[in-house]
């Protein structure tokens, strides 16, 4: 049975056309047909009328009932014939393979809302959006007459040929997304011309050439994304200095030369950079200093390139940095004092280079780090037990360097981690138990003195006394026959210790909750007086947008993503479930990116401020264990929208009580999942600034 797929700007309120026209020759029929004297014709004169009358009702209910789905609302202004003539030559060059298009006919509909993708204002089409149709053919140069146009989406169909150059001779266009097709040749430099531009989007098809520097030139533009094309030449320095770009994907290409040092500019206005992709390239020469100014990235990705040299010490200025991927190049040397700055960092890979010292014991400063790839380097020294205090760890890659010493112990309190490898080093000494037991052998051949990870490579027994059997050896050897556990017994005391655990928080978040409640009673700061004040401490990324067409506003908080209200509004939602609060949903934008919407019932919410002041404090909330609010959209009628990320593995009511019979969760998992609860509680009701 297929999902029903709905647009969020489904959901605005629509005003219906009714039939003035029929209804004013209605009226004069009835009027004309006025009783007589004779009382015969008089009773069957108004019989007829009241049967006009009932059609016209009906007729109405009939228009309410088949208005379009696209909700667009016809003005009553016919298409100009300029506007028409453009929309024939576009269709003409098309190869229509579903027959998507047979609705284009007549000119008096092109505006009625009849004509599928195309949606118009007064006569004058503002968007065309036809993205999954299955059209080839060619995109025709005529399609520059539309000079209202303000989107164009043609994404994810067999589109080939030029890129028309006209289309840089459009005043009003925004967003140009022809991402996932077959256009070929170089992209057009009078795309640079465009003044309102804010997303330009040709990934994943054949362009070829240069990266034209007048690209760079409109200062509304947000996303340029031309990766997975076969483009050449150099980056152009003018994104460098953009005061308005936020997204840079240039990755999968053949781009040369360096990356340019003059990120930033020299004045004082700050850039708002916040993802640079150009992984998987020919770039050389060394990773620029100048990035350390970007005060408000958070993805770096130059992997699979030829850079060289070390990373320089500007890096540890950029507080937001969430990912670091410079793997596979030819950099030298070793991290620098102020790395350990990144305090947002959750992903760094510089696995395949050249790193050649110690690794700094430093690093448990990263408290956010999730994912440490070094492997493929030249790091020496020992591995610091200090990793054991950054518990966010899943993935811990040491392999093909030149460590020594021990595994240290404390590796083993990281219950997040489901990948470790620490092969081909010269690591000794016996492997920590619980390591041994979560992974295979594979994660730690290579290393001759290392023993106790397999059967083959058991460590050797401690030596026997040979003559005094009183001598302190004896003492010594003890401890060691009372720790030889068997594996059954070792799950055992660990599930006991959890379950400890568990308690001690579960009677912790108990002394808070009564604390809490016992604060209130006094007369201490409400959690709405507290909401209010948060308000005042918003992070400097949120934003009130006005949308151009529907009105309202959207709040964006901290994270990945970057659209307007107009992107969420025309997203492509998939009901994922209903509750008394609202109906959720999982949203497809434009550009392929998916977030979870909640859409919250009228009349389970409160008014504007009290609604804007709670959601306020619950943007602030950032936790592993917590759902992140990204952003909030407040409608020109009352809707209220929440965003959050979108969980592709289901929530964990599904995964608990939706699971098969054939899928079990076994104890420790469950011990898991009632300590990430617990933490996630103890966080809501402990931390200030809530």
């Amino acid at each position: 049975m297929g999902k029903t797929h709905h647009s969020l700007s489904e959901f605005q309120a629509r005003p219906l056309q009714l039939m003035q026209l029929f209804e004013q020759q209605t009226a004069v029929w009835c009027c004309s047909k006025l009783p007589s004297k004779n009382r015969k014709w008089k009773n069957q004169q108004w019989r007829n009328c009241s049967y006009w009358l009932i059609a016209l009702i009906f007729t109405h209910i009939l228009a309410f009932s088949l208005q379009p789905v696209s909700g667009q609302m016809w003005d009553g202004v016919a298409v100009t014939q300029g506007d028409y003539q453009a929309l024939q030559a576009l269709k003409s060059q098309l190869i229509d393979l579903k027959g998507v298009l047979r609705s284009w006919n007549g000119s008096n509909g092109a505006c009625s809302g009849r004509w599928v993708g195309i949606k118009c204002v007064k006569g004058q089409v503002i968007a065309i959006q036809l993205p999954w149709k299955a059209l080839a053919g060619r995109l025709s140069e005529e399609i520059g007459q539309l000079r209202e146009l303000r989107k164009l989406s043609l994404h994810d169909n067999v589109i080939s040929g030029a890129v028309p150059p006209s289309l840089g001779y459009l005043p009003n266009l925004r967003g140009v997304y022809l991402f996932n097709n077959k256009f070929s040749g170089s992209i057009p430099p009078s795309i640079g011309n465009l003044p309102l531009l804010q997303t330009l989007d040709l990934s994943n098809n054949l362009l070829t050439g240069e990266i034209p520097s007048a690209l760079a030139n409109s200062t509304k533009l947000i996303r340029v994304n031309l990766s997975y094309n076969s483009l050449s030449g150099s980056i152009p320095s003018s994104f460098t200095q953009s005061f308005s770009l936020i997204i840079l994907a240039l990755q999968h290409n053949n781009i040369s030369g360096t990356v340019p040092d003059s990120w930033g500019g020299s004045g004082n206005r700050t850039c708002p950079l916040g993802v640079l992709t150009l992984d998987h390239n020919i770039i050389t020469g060394r990773v620029p200093a100048s990035l350390g100014k970007m005060e408000w990235l958070q993805e770096i990705s130059i992997s699979e390139n030829r850079i060289s040299g070390a990373i320089p010490g500007e890096i540890g200025r950029l507080k937001r940095l969430r990912l670091l991927d410079l793997s596979n190049n030819a950099i030298n040397g070793s991290f620098p004092s102020s790395f350990f700055n990144l305090s947002s960092l959750e992903l760094l890979n510089v696995e395949n280079n050249r790193l050649d010292s110690q690794i700094s014991g430093d690093i448990d400063r990263l408290r956010n780090l999730s994912v440490v790839r070094l492997g493929k380097n030249r790091f020496s020294g020992e591995i610091p037990a200090s990793f054991g205090n950054i518990s966010a760890i899943s993935q811990l890659d040491f392999s093909e360097n030149n460590l020594t010493g021990a595994i240290p112990v404390s590796l083993a309190r990281l219950l997040n981690l489901t990948s470790f490898n620490v092969s081909y080093n010269n690591l000794s000494g016996p492997v920590p138990i619980l390591l041994s037991n979560k992974f295979n052998a594979s994660s730690f051949v290579g290393n001759l003195q290392l023993c106790g990870f397999s059967t083959s490579s058991p460590c050797p027994p401690a030596p026997s006394p040979q003559n005094n059997l009183t001598s302190p050896s004896i003492d010594v050897m003890k401890p060691h026959r009372h720790r030889r556990l068997s594996v059954k017994d070792i799950i055992l005391i660990a599930a006991g210790a959890l379950l400890v655990l568990l308690l001690l928080l579960c009677a912790i978040l108990l002394c808070c909750l009564l604390t809490k409640r016992a604060a209130k009673t006094n007369g201490k700061t409400t959690p709405k007086q507290a909401a209010a004040r948060s308000i005042e401490k918003a992070a400097p990324g949120s934003t009130d947008v006005a949308t151009g067409e529907a009105g309202g506003k959207l709040v964006h908080f901290d994270g990945p993503f970057v659209f307007t209200a107009d992107d969420l509004l025309c997203a492509t939602a998939e009901i994922m479930g209903k509750s008394t609060y609202g109906t959720a949903y999982k949203a497809t934008l434009e550009d392929g990116n998916e977030v979870a919407v909640k859409r919250l019932r009228e009349k389970t919410t409160k008014g504007q401020k009290e609604f804007e002041t709670e959601v306020a404090g619950l943007g602030k909330i950032r936790h592993s264990n917590l759902l992140a609010l990204r952003a909030y959209y407040l409608g020109p009628k009352g809707e209220k929208l929440l965003v959050f990320d979108y969980m592709p593995r289901g929530s964990l009511s599904s995964f608990l009580h939706a699971r098969g019979p054939e899928t079990t969760v076994d104890w420790p998992t469950r011990m898991k999942i009632a300590i990430g609860i617990t933490s996630g509680l103890g966080y809501l009701h402990t931390e200030e600034n809530l």
